[in-house]
């Protein structure tokens, strides 16, 4: 027998200040015993249609009547809890791409959400509820990086859509917990589906990719974090799709979330995308038709103000109250997942985590070891690195060398140990070393002091470690990005000129004596002209709290550097296709016919890897079968590593639009000095599968070739020092 609260009588005044009639509220919904549905049900249906919309925006009203408390939606947590006061801040999402290392970047979000719930108690105990203090977190972002100029391709991981699913499943899976009757934060991925610049016209451009581009690369990612991951959150991107906004788009919203993917999340829009609708992109006549377009269409609540039209759009017709009570029924399931409205806290897991899970020395140390195992090492050359930490003279330099801004990248936290590569380094180094530092010139416009001493501290070191790069101020947001004319995308994808002329006096100073480059950024710096002079470059991107010290170990040795490119750096922008075409023909090593500077994937170690013995279990596949491999890799050095073992599948045959080079399967691998391994790879049927040309999924009969290594498939790879990879032919029949 179901056990039923006690309902409450509840006597509400009419607003001529009358006692109006006694209302019963039945609190039953906040019985935990009962399903999900019906706790649900019995919510909305004592709501008026007031009420049912003040719910519907990201700011929801308190119901004090019916015991429902304020609530905001917005809360960030990319690369640790953002905007929300004091917690670790781990390197950018773009960083974590870099370690091809699902394990560790599951336990990042596992650490970030332990934090979340943890501020999240401390707040409600004090009667906090602002924006960013909920536990519906608009993360991770999951668009492709398509173009290496777009301002916020740092919030993202990769270029590669199967590598882009595996990080992003495992981030969500962290940052949602495995109890099986509560979810511990709410995740959101965003920006579905084709929110990948440019950042100038976002709330005006359409988006027409072909289906099968569609299928191949924008939309594997979402459908990996809904069907495996099970996202509680799906943020719409402004843009428009193939003429619909995204936020109104029944494609997008309907047909491919809830009917083929069986989404069971709530819908947000992104912040204004609906106003957006009904202004520069002028789909919808007024605010009141474009948030009823939006509602029919399938979203669940709007970041902004313009659902508050709702009862307007009722009183026209447009929508109707059982429309919005459904949207909302679906909305308040998050709420309830959270366990929000339990009148039984005992079962939730998480109701009593404090202030002991916040920033913690264990946190600490996890945001330093991922961003040392994302640090790249583009090059080395006769084996400069790592450093003597008894090295006398060296210099460190650069106008990042000892910023703050530059580790903490776009939707930061706040932290108290934040560490510099200036300080990471004093803090490595032995203690008679005579460390020289300079900042030597300003990030983004040339020093106003003409007499900058700076380049001559080179010609007495005896060696210079140049910090460079751009931040968050260069590429970002909209118009967060201060210094960009394009509202945070790149015009040109080299240094600014500031940086390139302070680096070519250090060059002429230095003489002999080596010169190390550590690039900060969150996008391929090009470095003609400077990279032939340059010993060593570490490529950090922005590396969280602890990047001083990450960048130390690796330049000192106490770690080598085992980051891989997430994305193909080119060698100018001269090499991309136009910005706004979003065709992937051209774009990302998948379509790119060009050669780069540096190849998806690659990337250095301090030693040597060798792979051998390559084995098929079966060379000939029908449509049932998986592609099993073995592969011995070998550490030939004399340095502890890891390794990213990566398969790639590229079909003898392109035409039909099929990619070039397909990364299928990877596995990061430590191997001791001197140390063999056997490696097994597995790729599912589904996987050998590409889409053709209407957008289906189709097992390609024919050769393709099966590449295993540590870099993408190329000449380029090896020359730059990867290892020579194994290769064999398989036919797909």
């Amino acid at each position: 027998m179901k056990f039923k609260l006690l309902s409450s009588v509840i006597l509400a005044c009419s607003l001529t200040g009358t006692l109006s009639k006694a209302q019963q509220v039945d609190f039953s919904f906040m019985n935990n015993t009962l399903p999900l549905e019906e706790r649900v049900e019995l919510l909305v249906s004592q709501m008026t249609l007031e009420e049912k919309i003040s719910q519907m925006t990201n700011v929801s009203a308190a119901i004090p009547r019916l015991n429902v408390p304020s609530y905001d939606w917005w809360s960030e947590a990319l690369h640790g809890v953002a905007r929300n006061g004091k917690a670790t801040i781990f390197p950018q999402a773009i960083a974590m791409g870099a370690t091809f290392d699902p394990q560790l970047i599951n336990k990042v979000a596992t650490v970030i959400s332990d934090e979340a719930r943890a501020k999240y108690n401390i707040a409600q105990a004090m009667n906090n509820h602002s924006r960013y203090a909920g536990l519906t977190f608009w993360s991770p972002t999951v668009n492709i990086y398509r173009d290496p100029r777009y301002g916020r391709g740092q919030e993202s991981y990769t270029e590669d859509p199967f590598l882009m699913s595996k990080i992003g499943v495992a981030f969500t899976r962290g940052l949602q917990g495995n109890d099986p009757n509560y979810i511990k934060v709410a995740a959101c991925a965003k920006h579905f589906a084709m929110h990948s610049g440019p950042e100038h016209n976002k709330l005006s451009f359409d988006v027409k990719p072909t289906i099968q581009d569609l299928n191949e690369t924008y939309f594997p990612a979402f459908k990996a974090l809904v069907t495996e991951a099970k996202v509680e959150g799906v943020m719409a991107a402004y843009n428009m799709v193939y003429g619909k906004p995204s936020c109104i788009s029944d494609f997008l919203l309907q047909e491919t979330l809830r009917k083929n993917w069986k989404f069971d999340g709530y819908i947000t829009t992104d912040c204004g995308a609906i106003y957006g609708a009904a202004g520069k992109q002028g789909y919808a006549k007024s605010t009141v038709e474009a948030a009823a377009m939006a509602l029919k269409a399938g979203t669940n609540l709007n970041c902004g103000q313009e659902f508050k039209t709702l009862k307007e759009a009722v009183a026209k017709g447009l929508v109707t109250e059982q429309e919005i009570g459904d949207r909302l029924k679906q909305l308040l399931k998050t709420r309830f997942r959270l366990g929000m409205f339990d009148q039984d806290q005992s079962k939730n897991p998480y109701k009593n985590y404090g202030i002991e899970k916040i920033h913690t020395p264990e946190s600490v140390a996890l945001t330093r070891e991922v961003a040392q195992k994302s640090i790249v090492l583009l090059k080395n050359r006769n084996n400069i690195l790592p450093l003597s930490k008894n090295i006398k003279v060296p210099y460190v330099t650069g106008p990042f060398a000892n910023s703050n801004d530059m580790l903490i990248a776009s939707y930061y936290g706040v932290s108290s140990s934040l560490v510099t590569v200036m300080e990471g380094i004093t803090d490595a180094v032995s203690n008679g070393t005579s460390l020289e530092y300079r900042s030597g010139v300003l990030p983004f416009c040339q020093n106003p002091n003409p007499k900058n001493y700076g380049p001559n501290v080179a010609e007495m070191a005896d060696v210079t470690i140049c910090v460079v790069g751009i931040t968050a101020d260069l590429e970002g947001e909209g118009v967060d990005a201060i210094a960009s004319a394009e509202e945070g995308d790149r015009l040109s994808l080299k240094l600014p000129e500031s940086q390139i002329s302070y680096i070519n006096q250090l060059i002429e100073k230095k003489g002999k004596k080596p010169f190390i480059l550590v690039v900060a950024s969150g996008s391929p710096v090009t470095l003609e002209g400077i990279e032939e002079h340059c010993d060593a470059i570490l490529q950090i991107w922005y590396p969280g709290e602890q990047g001083g010290h990450a960048v130390a170990d690796v330049l000192f040795g106490n770690v080598s550097p085992t980051g891989h490119l997430p994305i193909t750096f080119p060698k100018s922008e001269k090499q991309l296709p136009p910005y706004e075409t979003y065709n992937m023909k051209g774009r990302t090593y998948r379509y790119m016919t060009e050669e780069p500077a540096y190849p998806f994937g690659f990337g250095l170690t301090y030693s040597k890897s060798e792979f051998s013995n390559l084995k098929i279990g079966n060379t000939k596949l029908k449509k049932d079968n998986s592609l099993n491999i073995t592969v011995d890799v070998a550490n030939a050095g004399n340095y502890d590593i890891d390794e990213v073992v990566q398969l790639y599948v590229c079909p003898k045959d392109t035409t039909g639009g099929l990619p070039i080079n397909s990364l299928k399967a990877f596995e990061r691998v430590s191997l001791k000095k001197g140390e063999k391994k056997t490696i097994q790879l597995s790729v599912e049927p589904e996987q050998l599968k590409f889409v053709d040309v209407k957008g289906q999924n189709t097992w390609f009969k024919g050769d393709y070739s099966i590449v295993v290594g540590n870099a993408a498939p190329g000449d380029l790879s090896v020359r730059l020092g990867a290892a020579v990879p194994q290769k064999a032919m398989i036919q797909l029949k």
